[in-house]
């Protein structure tokens, strides 16, 4: 019977989270020590089993709060890993998501208590199983969206300068734009408010602050910055 197929194909199915994190002019990337065999006590990405009752998506989102504490995370399925082999205990097909959040804004107690640790993505260590091409995949995926939509509204202070705003992408595609250029362009986008506020770390004159509206981001059919990613 065609029915009889479903118990006899059964596999696992797990999710596993690329946590992208911004601080200190540096874009970083969460990964815990593993906790179960195999490969126990290795750098790992954060993931879990997708039960029953729930889809990949939501298993995504119990998995990110339970590390971070956050609930209202942006997450975008990046890629899905599905070698029978990928994973030394069993056959497990996995699910693959990227999550971009402040890291001012998440529970440094949970951080701790899972051993979770952020690396500059420069500085990612080895990690287990082929967790190391998930990040590769998830690292093209994040510049890809950061070079048709102006991303920090999900890495940033609610308030930045056009400064800081470079400085991410400048840690996002790993070279530096020049200021000019930048400015001029993503101010063309009318994505972002002036404030009356200015930095006065900045300069003597000071750099105004800016906000990004309350609009939706749409993608663009051309690059934001041509050139900048090349894969």
């Amino acid at each position: 019977m065609l029915y009889d197929q479903y118990d006899k194909n059964k596999r696992y199915i797990s999710v596993d989270c690329t946590i992208f994190g911004y601080e200190q002019d540096q874009l970083k990337l969460l990964v815990f020590k593993r906790i179960i065999e195999p490969a126990l006590g290795e750098w790992s990405l954060i993931g879990g089993w997708v039960k029953e009752n729930e889809s990949a998506e939501e298993a995504a989102r119990r998995v990110l709060h339970f590390i971070t504490g956050l609930s209202d995370i942006y997450l975008e399925q990046v890629h899905v890993f599905s070698d029978p082999k990928r994973d030394p205990g069993g056959n497990v097909l996995t699910v693959v998501f990227n999550a971009l959040i402040k890291v001012e804004e998440h529970s440094s107690q949970l951080i701790e208590k899972y051993d979770a640790k952020w690396f500059s993505i420069d500085q990612v260590p080895k990690l287990i199983f082929d967790h190391d091409d998930m990040f590769r995949i998830a690292f093209e995926k994040l510049r890809l969206k950061a070079t048709y939509n102006l991303i920090g509204r999900q890495l940033l202070p609610e308030k930045f300068t056009i400064t800081q705003l470079r400085n991410l992408y400048n840690a996002i595609f790993q070279k530096s734009f020049d200021p000019g250029n930048f400015r001029k362009k993503v101010l063309s986008l009318n994505v972002l408010e002036q404030l009356e506020e200015k930095d006065m770390t900045e300069s003597k004159k000071g750099a105004f602050y800016f906000k990004f509206k309350d609009i939706e981001e749409s993608n663009v059919v051309e690059p934001i910055f041509r050139n900048a990613i090349k894969f």
